[in-house]
């Protein structure tokens, strides 16, 4: 329901918030800044290029900033979407908080990523695509990718699908955050899927890695 156009506008902030709100309980962003935080650390660096694919209400890459700012290190952040209206909440909520973050409308099936960035990451986006469309997309994030490339994703498991009923209905009200939510269990991909997509994007090396909440973590450095 998220990715309909149609959907009315109140209803998708209402599921943009509730989805921020689970982004939180399932730490999503301390599961991108580990890998992160080890890149700036290896390459002696402070600061860092970041391109965060699918950005959605831009609650991942704001919680990654201040990750970083108690780090010490700068994250140079671009966020891109589809959805206009997803980066005008967004940008609101980076204004709000003081984040010097970019928010840009980007087709990624469509159009190329914009080059020179560090790291390129996806968080919980992959399910939304079937096979062919994720390999491109991987294939499209190996290119790009300056050091470093993630996925950060559900995994496709029934335990999984009951943890999604019960924190979509427990932690939000949008009726769009609790049918998405098992639906979206539903189309994510197994770790063997992840895997064989990940050999089909020439992502020699790449690691996987759960995370909890029945999720997982694709990482790969050039």
């Amino acid at each position: 329901m998220m990715d309909d156009p149609a959907l009315a506008g109140p209803e998708h902030v209402a599921a943009l918030r509730g989805l921020s709100r689970l982004n939180a309980l399932g730490r999503n962003a301390q599961s991108l800044w580990r890998p992160i935080r080890q890149l700036a650390r290896d390459q002696q660096r402070d600061r860092l290029r970041v391109l965060d694919i699918a950005t959605g209400s831009g609650d991942v890459p704001l919680r990654l900033w201040r990750l970083a700012r108690r780090s010490g290190i700068y994250l140079e952040i671009t966020g891109v979407d589809l959805s206009r209206r997803a980066l005008v909440a967004a940008r609101e909520q980076a204004i709000k908080q003081g984040a010097r973050i970019e928010f840009r409308q980007l087709d990624i099936q469509s159009d190329e990523l914009p080059k020179g960035f560090d790291v390129i990451y996806s968080s919980l986006f992959l399910h939304h695509l079937d096979d062919y469309q994720a390999a491109m997309l991987l294939r499209k994030m190996k290119a790009a990718a300056k050091r470093l490339l993630l996925v950060h994703d559900l995994v496709r498991q029934t335990r999984g699908l009951w943890l999604a009923y019960l924190a979509t209905h427990l932690f939000s009200t949008s009726r769009v955050v609790h049918a998405d939510g098992t639906r979206s269990v539903r189309a994510a991909f197994t770790l063997d899927e992840i895997r064989d997509l990940a050999a089909i994007a020439g992502l020699e090396g790449a690691e996987l890695t759960r995370c909890w909440p029945y999720r997982y973590l694709l990482s790969w450095r050039r």
